[in-house]
């Protein structure tokens, strides 16, 4: 008997030919778990490069801050600049800012030479003509209206009373300026109603009192007392307002931070980039760093509760402005854990609770006082966490030159009260 199959072999090949569904499926289904396998892998890759990336903006920033001590004997002011005086009011201040700062620029101002950014820092140190808000017209000889050498304050329409006041430096174009090494690349933060942001913030240290305006009162003259006060709590790499130099930093620049990472606002109230105002005594922050805690949302610990409105405005977020040296904008302390809630006097020109942040999984990036970048873990110990911050007046482990109460990270934050670092961190 003959086999029709051996008469035709290419008939049973072509039947073996493709897969079934089921195989198909099955393929598929492999893919699948394949790509699940490996897409998170892809995730850590890529922040592990953006992290990398980071950490390498803070070591530039580092050498910047040493080659402007090495060319100026002395480190860049946080809170500098030019400033146009006496004023009898808030009025002559808001209106006296065209014409010149007003010691509000940051320690980032100073270092551009020393960080590739020359022609930025041309433009900020001359009289500058570029109206953002006319960009068609040219200016009228002779440079009419000017920008002041080192530029105007860094505000724009909604100041602090809310007055509208001062309505022209969103012009200024330096001010608007999305400068890269100043940014983490883990930080998703762009545009307006930022005027330019930062993820790099100066270490004020592990105390709050007159951290906002230094030994300055509102129109700029200076106040014997709180020059006392805050040589008692200035105990950071940088002071409000005060030239510091290398023999400042007694602990030694190894184990004193210089720079900190901070987050910026998404708009989404979180409590690490968007302040909560507490409208009262400053001394209620000052002698409670937790005040502010009971007001995150326990289902959300990263954000506010619904409820809490006294929240700082949409354009007064953290890491904003990156040229003003406002603590909320560019400076941070010490005292709360990385990644804790902000709490501060009085919404973006208060002091309080300004904790260091990041998009980085656990912790935070540091820029010691030598230059090296460290990672800090959210766990650092931090001591007591009801004790209040030390003061010009404070008593007991509160009175000036007392060791930090906030354990490892307090110490890592003060500059000259004798703390050991016996171990990695």
């Amino acid at each position: 008997m003959t086999n029709n199959l051996s008469k035709n072999p290419g008939r049973a090949a072509r039947r073996r030919v493709g897969f079934t569904l089921v195989e198909l499926l099955v393929v598929i289904a492999i893919i699948g778990v394949l790509v699940g396998l490996l897409l998170p892998a892809v995730q850590a890759a890529r922040e592990a490069a953006r992290r990398m990336s980071c950490s390498n903006n803070m070591k530039q920033i580092g050498i910047g801050i040493h080659d402007y001590h090495d060319s100026f004997k002395r480190f860049p002011m946080q809170m500098g600049g030019t400033q146009v005086r006496p004023m009898a009011s808030d009025q002559d201040w808001y209106e006296a800012t065209d014409e010149a700062n007003q010691l509000t620029l940051g320690y980032l101002v100073g270092i551009l030479p020393f960080i590739e950014q020359t022609p930025l820092w041309e433009q900020i140190s001359q009289p500058n003509v570029v109206n953002l808000d006319l960009p068609q017209t040219p200016p009228p000889p002779p440079r009419v209206p000017a920008w002041p050498p080192m530029g105007p304050t860094i505000t724009d329409e909604n100041n602090m009373f809310g007055s509208g006041v001062n309505t022209r430096n969103t012009a200024y174009a330096p001010w608007m300026t999305e400068i890269q090494t100043f940014r983490c690349p883990s930080d998703p933060g762009v545009g307006l109603p930022a005027m330019g942001r930062t993820n790099y913030a100066a270490n004020l240290g592990d105390a709050v009192d007159y951290m906002a305006d230094g030994s300055y009162r509102r129109d700029l003259s200076v106040s014997s007392f709180r020059a006392t006060a805050i040589t008692a709590s200035g105990r950071g790499f940088f002071v409000t307002r005060k030239f510091l130099k290398f023999r400042d930093i007694q602990d030694g620049t190894a184990n004193t931070i210089a720079v900190g990472e901070i987050t910026t606002d998404l708009g989404d109230r979180d409590k690490r980039t968007r302040a909560q105002a507490r409208f009262a005594q400053f001394s209620n922050i000052r002698d409670n760093p937790q005040l502010c805690t009971g007001d995150i949302d326990p289902a959300r610990p990263q954000f506010w509760a619904e409820g809490v409105s006294n929240l700082a405005a949409s354009n007064q977020g953290r890491g904003f402005r990156w040229a003003s040296g406002t603590a909320t904008y560019s400076s941070f302390t010490t005292i709360r854990p990385p990644n804790s809630e902000l709490c501060v006097t009085f919404f973006d020109t208060g002091q309080g609770m300004l904790s260091a942040s990041s998009r980085h999984p656990g912790g935070v990036h540091i820029l010691m006082g030598d230059g090296a970048v460290r990672f800090i873990t959210d766990s650092i110990e931090t001591g007591d966490q009801t004790m209040g911050t030390v003061h010009v007046n404070g008593t007991g482990p509160r009175q000036p030159g007392s060791r930090s109460p906030y354990g490892l990270w307090g110490a890592l934050g003060t500059r000259g009260q004798k703390e050991v670092i016996d171990g990695e961190f």
